[in-house]
C-alpha cells in the first residue's frame, strides 16, 4: 500500500491512472485486490466494514487501486457512515487522474437500488464502470451465463464473473482496465 488518506491533501501524488474498488462490505474488494496486485497487501477480515480509509496501492507503473470503504453490513454509526460517504464523493469527484470504477457485486445477489444509485451518480459525473461479479465459483456452470446476462441487462454495463478463491476471471478485468482505462 503507498498510503490511506481521506482528505486530497493526503492522496498521493497524481502520477498515473487510478481505478477506485467499492462494493458492498461483504463483496470481497480485498480479495480482489490482493488478486490483481499478485500478492496479499490488501487486509481479508471476516467481519464487514473493516475499510474505513481510501487505501491506494500500485498496480504497476501504469495505474494503482483505490480501495474504499463498504456500503450495507458495515455496522457503523450513522455519523461515520456519513463521512465516508463525504470522503469518497470527494475523492470520486475531484480526482483528475480517476480513470474508472469497479463495482463488486456478489453474484447470489440481485441488483439493488444502491448500486443502480451510483451507476447513475458516476454516469452523471462522467465515470466509467464495470461490474465484477464476484464468487462466481459458487454457481454451478449452468447458472454462470445467466447469472452474468441478469446483471449485464440489469446494469447495462460491462459484465465479468471473478472468483477471487479459484483465481477466475481476474485477468479479463485487467485487461478490460488497462484496454479501455489506462492505455493511452
Amino acid at each position: 500500500m503507498i498510503r490511506s488518506a481521506v482528505l486530497p491533501k493526503d492522496y498521493p501524488i497524481a502520477d498515473r491512472a487510478e481505478v477506485a474498488v467499492v462494493g458492498r462490505s461483504n463483496a470481497g474488494k480485498s480479495s480482489f485486490i490482493n488478486q490483481v496486485l499478485g500478492k496479499k497487501i490488501a487486509r481479508v477480515s471476516a467481519s464487514p466494514g473493516k475499510t474505513i480509509l481510501l487505501n491506494f496501492y500500485d498496480a504497476g507503473k501504469f495505474y494503482r487501486l483505490v480501495d474504499m470503504p463498504g456500503y450495507g453490513f458495515a455496522k457503523r454509526s450513522r455519523e461515520e457512515v456519513q463521512k465516508w460517504k463525504e470522503m469518497i464523493e470527494t475523492y470520486l469527484m475531484n480526482r483528475d487522474c480517476l480513470s474508472g470504477l469497479v463495482l463488486l457485486v456478489d453474484c447470489q445477489r440481485r441488483w439493488q437500488a444502491e448500486e443502480e444509485d451510483l451507476k447513475r451518480w458516476c454516469e452523471s459525473a462522467g465515470i466509467p464502470m464495470l461490474l465484477a461479479l464476484t464468487k462466481s465459483d459458487k454457481l454451478k456452470q449452468s447458472e454462470k451465463s445467466k447469472k452474468q446476462d441478469y446483471f449485464l441487462k440489469a446494469s447495462g454495463l460491462p459484465c465479468f464473473l471473478i472468483s477471487n478463491t479459484k483465481k477466475q476471471g481476474i485477468q479479463d478485468v485487467e485487461a478490460y482496465i488497462f484496454e479501455e482505462w489506462v492505455k493511452e
